[in-house]
């Protein structure tokens, strides 16, 4: 089954559309975990445990696994959300050309890292995707409007066309998606801004980053970033993810009670996130 229809049938089973942002910094691990062979995985462990009856998906960060104990983290934290049910987005912005792309798309192969989709940059054009793209089963999610404020540097300059940069890419996105593999990334952050993107591609599922710790538009990640999915083994449901990272995984550091405290809070933050979401649906 392709990733967009999996992704709509566990959005429908689980009646969440919250991506649980997985983003072990070393430095805020609990007491609980951080002495265990593999910290990471173990604190992820735990939070997959509080939180997958809300998760539609996890997006583990590639930035917090660069070094060898953190990539077989990585593994294990696939392999342990896919025993959940629970499809996995790797956010590792990747894009390159020839070989080195081959090898990047590598990280969506069973015997590799086994993720079910990917955040790609589109900077260096179709051809630097294109070993994303021909993966008719995985996801790709194409950076259009990031939700930091620096994204405007280059994100809102505008073309002869007249038309921002960022809406371009959110065409070209369209455009290369020949497979029905291909979704968007487009801030919370900025309401208008997703709604014009929406405008512009209104068959495109978003994942939308902001509604967490950065304090983005819940109402508008909803409204705009859903879209109603017509595949080959999922049709008419919802499809889309809006994103939560530390909001979600860091909610405990103030719990009292140990770490059964800490991953509840954990587990919490995800079901009012989820519930919050559901209002807009």
């Amino acid at each position: 089954m392709r990733f967009f229809d999996r992704l709509a049938e566990r959005i429908d089973a689980v009646d969440s559309v919250v991506s649980v942002g997985l983003d072990p910094d070393p430095d805020r691990l609990p007491e609980s975990v951080a002495d265990a062979d593999l910290p990471r995985f173990q604190f992820n462990r735990r939070i997959i445990d509080a939180t997958h009856e809300h998760a539609a998906c996890y997006k583990p960060n590639a930035a917090f696994y660069e070094e060898p104990d953190g990539w077989a983290a990585l593994e294990e934290t696939i392999a342990y959300a896919h025993g959940k049910g629970v499809p996995v987005l790797l956010d590792a912005k990747r894009g390159d050309i020839g070989n080195t792309a081959r090898q990047y798309a590598s990280a969506l192969d069973p015997d590799g890292l086994d993720a079910d989709a990917i955040t790609v940059n589109p900077y260096l054009g179709r051809d630097s995707l294109e070993p994303f793209l021909q993966r008719e089963d995985n996801g790709v999610f194409v950076l259009g409007r990031t939700s930091n404020p620096g994204g405007a540097d280059l994100q809102d300059l505008e073309l002869a066309t007249g038309e921002p940069l960022y809406e371009r890419v959110a065409a070209l996105a369209d455009l290369w998606n020949d497979n029905d593999n291909v979704g968007l990334v487009v801030g919370a952050t900025n309401p208008d801004e997703l709604q014009s993107i929406r405008e512009a591609v209104p068959d495109l599922p978003f994942l939308v980053p902001g509604v967490g710790a950065q304090g983005g538009d819940a109402e508008a990640a909803v409204e705009h970033g859903l879209v109603e999915w017509d595949g080959p083994e999922a049709s008419g449901l919802d499809v889309g993810l809006v994103n939560s990272s530390r909001g979600i995984i860091f909610a405990g550091e103030e719990a009292r009670g140990g770490a059964d405290a800490y991953f509840g809070a954990a587990g919490q933050a995800a079901r009012q996130l989820a519930a919050r979401l559901e209002q807009f649906r």
